[in-house]
């Protein structure tokens, strides 16, 4: 393993199969509620679309492509010859069309073996569940041809911030400095790499709930069982994250933290 830069995020203690069941569930409910998700897909194909040299792509490797909302984004945009496709639960793959052209490849991306000689490997609001960052890096440079391109996006520390102060629940994500430190230790060449915040608002926090469990996003949740006083006082303490919108009524926020990376292997 090249460099000395430690990212290893165990500590966390991510249940990976309780992810995947999460996920499983919110399936039919994500792509009417997952509004951030879609739009950080279609911003992160926009930066592809500026900052590589070529629409024509030959061995594609997405991780995490959920509801194929990136997977179609790229298809959208790009000349794509091979589309490998990974997950952590098979349903996903009821959801996306395949073809000739698409292999799939289910399991956790930090236990399964890679495809290798790739032209390109993708991922959009997935990587914030992986362990050890720089482990995965190690092995997506190892899977990529020289050259090859690393595109993705992930969360930063402020991402779902309300829903970790009052709760304790959340990842521990990674900052824009980490995540360049830990891609150029393992050989990477940053070609761009950014962060912006996204806000969402709700009428009431029993909506932000809603949200959260319509989109799979509970995955970290352990333990955590609400009771009706318990959701009372999430309630009461929630109005500290609260505005009065442009029509004077009171809307509760929710924060997005993402962040985005075209990195190239050098390899």
């Amino acid at each position: 393993m090249r460099g000395a830069v430690m990212m290893d995020k165990s500590a966390m203690s991510v249940n990976k199969s309780q992810v995947a069941r999460r996920f499983a569930q919110a399936h039919h409910s994500y792509l009417q509620h997952a509004v951030i998700q879609q739009q950080i897909c279609q911003q992160l194909v926009r930066l592809m679309q500026s900052h590589l040299t070529s629409r024509k792509l030959g061995r594609v490797f997405e991780i995490g492509c959920g509801t194929g909302a990136l997977t179609r984004a790229l298809e959208q945009h790009f000349q794509v010859q091979q589309l490998l496709l990974n997950d952590l639960y098979p349903e996903v793959q009821q959801q996306l069309f395949s073809t000739s052209r698409t292999e799939w490849w289910i399991g956790d991306a930090e236990q399964i073996a890679f495809p290798e000689q790739l032209d390109m490997l993708i991922s959009s609001s997935a990587l914030q569940w992986m362990q050890n960052l720089q482990q995965l890096f190690a092995k997506i440079a190892h899977a990529l041809k020289p050259s090859g391109y690393l595109c993705f996006s992930s969360f930063g520390p402020d991402n779902l911030k309300e829903i970790k102060a009052l709760t304790g629940q959340g990842l521990d994500y990674f900052s824009l400095p980490e995540l360049r430190r830990c891609l150029e230790s393992q050989g990477f060449e940053i070609v761009y790499l950014s962060e912006t915040v996204k806000t969402l608002a709700f009428e009431h926090p029993r909506q932000v709930l809603q949200h959260l469990k319509a989109t799979g996003v509970t995955g970290t949740a352990s333990g955590h069982r609400w009771t009706k006083h318990s959701l009372q006082q999430f309630y009461q303490a929630y109005r500290q994250f609260s505005r009065l919108n442009v029509a004077g009524q009171q809307e509760y926020l929710l924060s997005y933290h993402p962040i985005y990376c075209i990195a190239r292997s050098t390899g």
